[in-house]
């Protein structure tokens, strides 16, 4: 018990550390071109700016970590959040990674592959856009250009992603599914233009409760 809770210690501390040392490189570049050219924005259009967008991801980060946090663990909550591309790369690969070795999400299993998976993601990632930089910067502006036949391809791509992933869940478990995508449709329906983060915690609450109450309607 003394180990795991070291282990748990740590991981907080080392997932705190990088996450403020992330957030100190991002406000750092801007900084360092504002100093070097000498030219630096008005507070008063700078916050008023701000405050239109702030509440909405100071919002959706709250949610964020709320939802993701027993999926993902603690370790690849925090290596989720450096690295990014959360929702379209790294839960689903830490879901599918976690599937494949047959573990729960909320166990300490889950907790060790959800995060090697993530950072193996997080690796292949930087890899794989490494190579494609370099291999396909010639090419890209003829696949992507209007006439090409292969650019709509590219905005079905996280669809895609996701349609695959989904297809397997809603084979095993297609009664848990229906309540919850047909409220998913019906919340966007008359608010389209709710960000991601805010949705995938309504869905997650809709499913606990149709799960519970279909568990106890004897209906699965």
């Amino acid at each position: 018990m003394k180990k795991d809770r070291n282990y748990t210690d740590k991981v907080h501390l080392w997932g705190s550390i990088w996450s403020i040392s992330a957030l100190a490189v991002l406000f750092s570049v801007p900084l360092i071109f504002s100093i070097a050219n000498n030219t630096y924005p008005q507070l008063t259009v700078l916050f008023k700016a701000l405050a239109a967008v702030v509440p909405i991801y100071w919002g959706t980060a709250i949610v964020e970590v709320i939802t993701y946090t027993p999926l993902l663990g603690a370790g690849g909550t925090y290596l989720s959040f450096v690295t990014g591309n959360i929702s379209n790369l790294k839960m689903p690969c830490a879901m599918n990674a976690m599937e494949r070795a047959d573990v729960k999400a909320n166990s300490e299993e889950g907790e060790i592959i959800s995060t090697i998976s993530i950072g193996a993601s997080a690796i292949t990632t930087t890899l794989v856009i490494a190579v494609g930089v370099i291999a396909f910067a010639p090419l890209l502006p003829h696949i992507t250009a209007d006439g090409s036949v292969i650019k709509p391809a590219f905005q079905y791509v996280i669809p895609a992603l996701f349609g695959a992933l989904c297809a397997s869940y809603l084979a095993k478990y297609w009664k848990l599914a229906i309540v919850p995508i047909l409220i998913g449709v019906i919340v966007y329906i008359f608010s389209p233009t709710m960000p991601v983060g805010t949705m995938i915690f309504i869905t997650i609450v809709v499913s606990l409760a149709n799960g519970f109450a279909m568990y106890k309607l004897k209906l699965v």
